[in-house]
């Protein structure tokens, strides 16, 4: 799936994206579904990807080869994004780049990966958590929305989603969550889940205004306490962290696509001022909105490469 999304489509009009499978050694791997893969890179390949992909293992224990730990630590420190997701996220923790960070990983594995690094901020119920330069993801199909994720951050939503459009995937929450669906054991009504998206469709477009539980309760014909169960087990979150990560996803899309100021975008996005902005924009994506902008930019004048 990784190779699939990062595949070089620059004869079909957009950028391109070079692509390679590194390892501690180079040869032939066989991997969990028994085919064999050729490697042809070894550790050495990640001090010039600008992008490096941890991808998951079954082998036990989950620890990595010492040129491989010294490539991610060397690739962090020189800036380059790394990514892992499953079990990757377990060797990932093991070079301590993720100590005093949030992570997240398969959300069966997340009390495990809580114990093994306490130093950890798990986050089990996140499709993917955006550190900035360090960026997990869940276990299976979420392995999509984080890549998508990446090259959208990258490169900006016209390539992620026609990227996905051509692999023929589909995100299925750009703010990352949820990773599994609510239990069967509180059903909601019939003909509920379309009220539901319709509001959150109408709460989109209303970023901009003040908007309480009590005024969503309202729009969906709910009572609050109704309304705030409801709206967990539809979108694993409360109506307060939605809210605010549909606005820094707004905020996120003026900073790539406009020249607004900090300010107006805060505005833009119902944010009460520039410096609420400013705080949870860093602490979601390990970056100010300014410096995002300026990563984005510049991103955009140079072309991604990736190790994998």
């Amino acid at each position: 799936m990784v190779s699939n999304i990062f595949a070089d489509r620059s004869a079909k009009g957009l950028p391109r994206l070079d692509f390679a499978i590194c390892a501690d050694r180079v040869g032939t791997l066989r991997t969990d579904l028994g085919l064999c893969l050729r490697v042809e890179h070894g550790p050495e390949a990640m001090a010039t990807a600008d992008l490096i992909i941890v991808l998951p293992t079954e082998d036990e224990p989950l620890t990595l080869p010492a040129p491989a730990e010294k490539g991610l630590i060397a690739a962090h420190h020189r800036g380059a994004v790394i990514a892992a997701y499953s079990t990757g996220s377990f060797l990932l923790a093991e070079t301590g780049l993720l100590d005093g960070r949030r992570a997240t990983t398969d959300w069966r594995l997340a009390a495990r990966l809580a114990s093994r690094h306490p130093e950890i901020t798990v986050e089990p119920d996140a499709l993917y958590v955006d550190q900035g330069l360090l960026v997990s993801g869940a276990g299976g199909a979420a392995v999509i929305d984080m890549c998508l994720h990446l090259l959208r951050r990258e490169h900006g939503p016209a390539l992620a989603d026609a990227v996905a459009e051509e692999a023929m995937v589909t995100p299925r929450h750009r703010n990352g969550h949820p990773q599994h669906l609510p239990s069967p054991s509180d059903p909601a009504p019939e003909g509920e889940a379309e009220r539901m998206a319709d509001l959150l469709a109408w709460a989109r477009t209303r970023l901009h205004q003040p908007m309480t539980v009590s005024d969503l309760a309202r729009q969906a014909l709910m009572s609050p306490r109704t309304f705030a169960r409801r709206f967990r087990a539809a979108t694993g979150t409360t109506p307060y962290a939605w809210l605010a990560a549909q606005r820094l996803d707004r905020a996120r899309d003026l900073l790539e696509t406009t020249d607004l100021s900090v300010q107006a975008i805060a505005v833009r996005v119902g944010f009460p001022s520039s410096n609420v902005l400013r705080a949870q924009f860093t602490k979601h994506h390990g970056a100010s909105p300014s410096a995002y902008r300026n990563a984005f930019q510049q991103s955009r004048r140079t072309p991604m490469s990736a190790c994998h």
